[in-house]
């Protein structure tokens, strides 16, 4: 009994070591692209020909993501090896298939679809580590009933959002499909959000997913604001403005934390006596 709760404990720590480092990789992935350090490096695996190379301008920003990308391949592939779950395989298979593609951007000079695949990639990965996270701590059943398929559809939309995020920060699309894609996926966490509010306020566990996914997704949206008027405000700007990489690769990490609260909030069991009312 105790060796077993030894072990839960070392895995409920790990799985919060590997989403947290996940979580940075997106964030130095936003940097990467916000402060326009994409082929900094040109060579892959190596970094101009080294291991470790001069870290100056931009390089700093693609190096330190490399780094992290090892860094939660090995933990990914840690923890896989000690779960042995077809979650845990799962997450592992994703991460290198985004690895892969970002070795494709150094040899293929910067292709869009594989950037773009690359960022959405990225985003999956990170819900699969909210979802180890939330299975570690047994927040997360096997078999789970749910009263509604909205917030699984708002998981979905907000996954989308990504996607166009991506689409727009490498001048695939303008901003307008994903202005639109915002109201839409807004409308649908308030649709999944507002009924458990409503109907299970006394489920401590799941009222604060509801609020927690609220909470983030208002301010992934006014982030998202503020991240195009520092873009407008500094069009003419000879390099990317720091208030402009702020606010945009705070969106970025934003929307990676909105879409694990959606499945978390899609994973959670609802009472079967509440199902009838919500």
């Amino acid at each position: 009994m105790h060796l077993d709760y030894v072990g839960q404990f070392w895995v409920r720590r790990y799985t919060s070591v590997l989403a947290f480092c996940t979580l940075l990789l997106v964030v130095a992935g936003g940097l990467v692209t916000s402060n326009d350090a994409a082929l900094s490096v040109p060579d892959w695996p190596l970094s101009w020909g080294r291991l470790i190379p001069v870290l100056e301008g931009g390089i700093r920003y693609e190096f330190a993501h490399r780094v992290l990308g090892l860094l939660v391949i090995l933990l990914a592939g840690g923890l896989a090896l000690r779960l042995r779950t077809a979650l845990a395989w799962t997450a592992l298979g994703t991460v290198l298939t985004q690895a892969a593609l970002g070795g494709v951007l150094v040899r293929f000079l910067d292709p869009k679809a594989a950037a773009i695949a690359h960022a959405a990639i990225a985003q999956l990965f990170f819900g699969l580590t909210i979802l180890l996270w939330l299975s570690a701590r047994g927040a997360m059943p096997s078999r789970v009933s749910m009263a509604s398929p909205i917030p699984v559809v708002a998981a979905v939309a907000l996954f989308a959002q990504t996607i166009l995020g991506a689409a727009v920060r490498h001048g695939v699309v303008g901003p307008a499909p994903h202005i639109a894609g915002a109201v839409a996926a807004t409308g649908l966490v308030m649709w999944a959000a507002f009924p458990v509010l409503i109907h299970h306020m006394d489920n401590t566990a799941l009222r604060r997913r509801a609020m927690l996914l609220l909470s983030i997704t208002f301010s992934q949206v006014f982030l998202g604001i503020a991240a195009w008027m520092s873009r407008v405000a500094n069009l003419d700007a000879p390099q990317p403005m720091p208030m402009m990489v702020l606010f945009t690769v705070a969106h970025v990490a934003a929307g990676s934390l909105a879409f694990g609260a959606a499945l978390a909030l899609a994973a959670a069991p609802v009472p079967r006596e509440g199902m009838a009312a919500a």
